[in-house]
């Protein structure tokens, strides 16, 4: 590239695009790389300011920020991505469908670390509708030397940064348990909740139960939702110490393999997973009945992208988990259970 004054540029060509911005009215681009400057260009370039311009002139080994941008692109994305026209060396990337975005967050360091690159992204495991933006990346300088191009390559590899997983809805039994409610002495309300839950993202409930305190029967409901077909079991109530409470013996009976009982996320503290073969059963304390955003809503995205989750997924999620109880709730836009 070379620099020149801005009255001499007539007939140079661009190297870059100028951006135009009035307060208030207008931010955008007013000259596009590779415009070719003319006359009448001169004196709104320099009523944008611009007493000096970048003009093209090609050097050995070094490529341009467009390049750039594509290239990084092209490294970085992975499935289930649209992206924004290439503008000012820079790409968005948008969520082609509604599901759930997964990071790399060890390649997305990995390509921060290397110097004149950048690329920022939304949190790993946010819930994200179609067209979301979620990441967006571009070279540092105008020109980058094509050898940081293959220094990222190299830390990056094939690992692909950032990715939506579109959800798979699910068949879901609902096990309620509590002698207060199986008696009739209250009405369940904890049942509607959980319902309304699993099918804002499309899963099917194949069934109630509603159960006493006894876990012979609590266990029974819950295995004969898994033969009814059941792709997830949620139950409801009985979560806590009290010896009242024995929904998570019951789950424990059924031979299910057992994740955790005890998540570090507020509410949802008494929260409990575990996974019958394939089918995840969660305990969900009764927080989930008041509580607009508890654990289940944390969890119950990336059940429903077949992520088999394990005790460390879990205790990851304290730094991060204490829900702020805002006024207005903007969650998932929130740092509530960002890891």
């Amino acid at each position: 590239m070379k620099l020149i004054n801005t009255v001499d540029a007539v007939g140079q060509v661009l190297l870059h695009d100028i951006t135009q911005i009035i307060p208030g009215e207008f931010k955008g681009r007013k000259f596009k790389k590779g415009h070719v400057v003319s006359e009448e260009d001169i004196p709104v370039l320099l009523s944008l300011g611009k007493d000096h311009l970048y003009v093209w002139e090609k050097e050995e080994g070094m490529v341009h920020e467009n390049d750039g941008a594509v290239f990084l692109r092209e490294l970085a994305a992975g499935e289930n991505l649209d992206f924004s026209e290439l503008k000012e060396g820079k790409i968005d990337f948008f969520a082609a469908c509604d599901g759930l975005l997964k990071i790399d967050k060890e390649a997305l360091f990995d390509l921060n670390y290397v110097d004149e690159i950048m690329m920022a992204t939304l949190h790993d495991n946010f819930v994200v509708k179609k067209g979301l933006k979620v990441a967006g990346t571009r070279v540092i300088p105008l020109l980058i030397h094509e050898d940081k191009l293959k220094e990222v390559k190299e830390v990056v590899g094939d690992r692909k940064i950032v990715n939506v997983v579109p959800f798979k809805p699910k068949k879901v039994g609902i096990v309620t348990t509590g002698n207060e409610v199986f008696y009739e002495r209250i009405k369940d309300k904890f049942g509607p909740v959980i319902d309304k839950k699993v099918k804002d993202f499309g899963c099917e409930v194949i069934g109630q139960t509603i159960c006493p305190d006894d876990k012979e029967v609590i266990t029974k409901a819950i295995k004969d939702f898994i033969d009814q077909g059941a792709e997830l079991v949620c139950c409801t109530g009985g979560m806590s110490v009290d010896p009242d409470d024995v929904t998570p013996t019951a789950i424990k009976d059924t031979g299910a393999d057992l994740v955790t009982y005890g998540s570090p996320i507020l509410p949802g503290a008494m929260f409990l997973l575990a996974y019958y073969g394939e089918v995840p059963i969660v305990g969900i304390p009764g927080c989930g009945m008041y509580s607009k955003i508890t654990v289940f809503d944390v969890v119950l995205p990336r059940l429903l992208i077949d992520e088999k989750l394990t005790k460390r997924d879990i205790a990851a999620y304290g730094h991060g988990g204490l829900c702020m109880n805002c006024e207005v709730c903007t969650y998932p836009a929130c740092n509530f259970a960002k890891i």
